[in-house]
């Protein structure tokens, strides 16, 4: 029992011995009338800094991508080979992120309802890197890619028809 009570004061005096007194320094704070040619952002005191808006889907910025070109790849049942038919696709959004070096696209790979959670996750992944690469083949930027899969998990339609299947089983284009 004093072993314990000398154990937990030991303890004690290691940690406080491990506080300090020194006072981390405050973050400069910056003047946002310098910067706005002394307007200031409304309801803004001074001293405070501005927060600058961002408009998303501004005038003259397509945010989906490149217009006129497919921003879906749909597949077969329980494959990830990307079809001679949507080679179209691939090179029209491989032209847009050449000429876009600023623009990230997300790959996100889908699969219908059947099989396992894991399977599909894992073959949401192979169609995503399926599309990467055939991107990069052509001349995409590798850098401005990202692959990621959802399985099973956002259907793009419900029920359990052969149509609808195959409309779940794609990667989509996502532009940010």
């Amino acid at each position: 029992m004093i072993k314990r009570y000398l154990t937990a004061a030991a303890l004690t005096v290691m940690l406080a011995a491990c506080g300090t007194d020194v006072k981390l320094d405050a973050p400069p704070v910056t003047d946002a009338t310098a910067t706005t040619g002394g307007a200031g952002a409304a309801g803004q005191g001074a001293g405070q800094s501005a927060v600058t808006q961002v408009q998303a889907g501004g005038a003259g910025q397509d945010m989906g991508g490149p217009a006129g070109v497919g921003k879906i790849v749909y597949f077969d049942y329980d494959s990830f080979v990307v079809k001679p038919e949507f080679q179209s696709v691939i090179d029209g959004q491989a032209r847009y992120l050449q000429a876009n070096r600023g623009r990230q696209v997300v790959l996100e790979g889908h699969t219908d309802e059947r099989g396992g959670r894991e399977y599909n996750l894992a073959l949401g992944q192979k169609r995503a890197e399926a599309v990467r690469r055939a991107l990069t083949l052509v001349g995409a930027p590798d850098a401005q890619i990202e692959a990621v899969s959802f399985g099973e998990e956002q259907p793009a339609a419900g029920g359990a028809s052969e149509d609808a299947y195959a409309r779940n089983r794609r990667v989509e284009f996502k532009y940010r």
